[in-house]
């Protein structure tokens, strides 16, 4: 097992190539969507309907890219991942017409697949951290920075540059600096992968105690349908949180409101990493899903009053930053080490896939019906995702070491 400063390192370095990831392929781009409308002669709408179709067929091909980290390594698929995003924003960058610039953004969602949380949480297993849970927890806390940073970063380099030569920019910095990244983790994970398994087996693992199978497979089935459901609220929500605000009352004082969601989710993730030690991770999904939909209760009950919109946000960014360590945590401790990549894939399939929608359905219901019905409807969603998180909770107290859940054994699980 490498040294634990080195672990921390590869900690810190994963840190700023997810900086880097979702600075340039995720939060830039609405940032620059205005330009890139202009210069090809759509609406907005347009713009981000592509963003949304590219975000749907990476959802498709997420559970492939979690099969292939397991199989090759993480640190290879995020090397080559590397180069594919560069591509991906380089062919963005050049291209002549809608067609072509539609296809570098799927090429770039497609590439998001092989460097973005999904695979950093599976190298993190692969360079044999002792405590991978609390490492994801402080990879998340690091890379919550990416919007705080690349927004304002983005919006002045635009200043001063075209929006093609931004993300030229933003090519290199992929090749620059997170290629030699991810290629000496790749070199770090192998270095583990030549440890026994019964050397590896005897290092402190935070799996819990694996499922039979049929209580197993209904807990997977669980867990999908509440990230499905997480995934939903949040893109519904951080898409038209703006203007859902003004519509309930609040006009402008909701672009105030909005700016407290970010420094809310790294607190909690920063909460979590130094009180959340101890705490089971299905217990901490339940936390996280509930406080998306206490949230959203307190908008709708304190609306307009400004001070029940401040307890929203800091609820709704609490609970939004707990999801993505749970995304990474729930999986380990339900079902182990292995075929750790494959679940990560089809989890983030199931968060993107009702990402991708989740903003048109919400305008579409808010044009059909009031905007406080809508959000009912979403209260309905979130609530669902606590009772899937509490149903796998109940599957956990029952279960017994009988089998390992999707695939693997009990013994390679812990």
């Amino acid at each position: 097992m490498p040294e634990r400063s080195v672990l921390r390192k590869a900690i810190w370095a994963l840190g700023l190539t997810q900086i880097i990831g979702y600075g340039t392929l995720y939060y830039s781009f609405s940032i620059l969507a205005p330009a890139m409308a202009r210069e090809f002669g759509l609406t907005e709408g347009w713009v981000f309907a592509a963003l949304s179709a590219s975000l749907f067929a990476g959802s498709l091909f997420a559970p492939t890219a979690g099969r292939w980290a397991d199989r090759f390594g993480a640190g290879r698929i995020m090397t080559v991942g590397s180069v594919a995003a560069a591509v991906a924003l380089a062919l963005c960058a050049v291209a002549p017409g809608r067609v072509s610039f539609v296809l570098g953004l799927l090429a770039m969602e497609l590439a998001s697949s092989f460097v973005l949380y999904s695979a950093a949480f599976v190298a993190i297993v692969q360079v044999g951290v002792p405590r991978p849970q609390r490492s994801i927890t402080h990879l998340t806390l690091i890379a919550g920075f990416a919007s705080t940073l690349f927004w304002p970063l983005t919006s002045a380099l635009h200043a001063h540059l075209t929006w093609r030569e931004v993300y030229l920019l933003f090519a290199a910095l992929n090749l620059g600096l997170c290629l030699p990244i991810h290629a000496w983790l790749m070199r770090l994970s192998r270095r583990h992968a030549t440890v026994t398994p019964h050397e590896r087996g005897s290092a402190p693992d935070e799996a819990g105690m694996p499922l039979d199978a049929r209580r197993g497979r209904a807990a997977f089935l669980l867990m999908l349908a509440g990230f499905a459901t997480e995934g939903f609220v949040l893109s519904a929500i951080l898409i038209h949180m703006v203007p859902l605000t003004a519509a309930l009352g609040l006009g402008t004082a909701g672009l105030f409101v909005s700016t407290l969601f970010g420094p809310a989710q790294v607190a909690s993730r920063l909460i979590n990493m130094l009180f959340g030690g101890r705490l089971q991770q299905t217990h901490l999904a339940v936390i996280a899903a509930s406080l998306l939909t206490a949230g959203l209760c307190a908008l709708l009950l304190t609306t307009p009053w400004l001070p029940g919109a401040f307890v929203f946000v800091f609820l709704f960014g609490l609970g939004s930053g707990l999801t993505s360590i749970v995304g990474g945590t729930l999986p380990l401790e339900l079902f182990g080490r292995e075929g750790y990549g494959a679940r990560l894939g089809w989890a983030s399939a199931a968060r993107q896939f009702t990402s991708a929608f989740a903003p048109f359905a919400l305008a579409f219901m808010m044009a059909r019906t009031s905007v406080a019905n809508s959000l009912w409807v979403l209260v309905v969603v979130a609530a669902s995702g606590v009772i899937a998180f509490l149903a796998i909770a109940l599957l956990r107290r029952r279960g017994g070491p009988a089998a390992f859940a999707i695939g693997g054994s009990a013994e390679e699980a812990t």
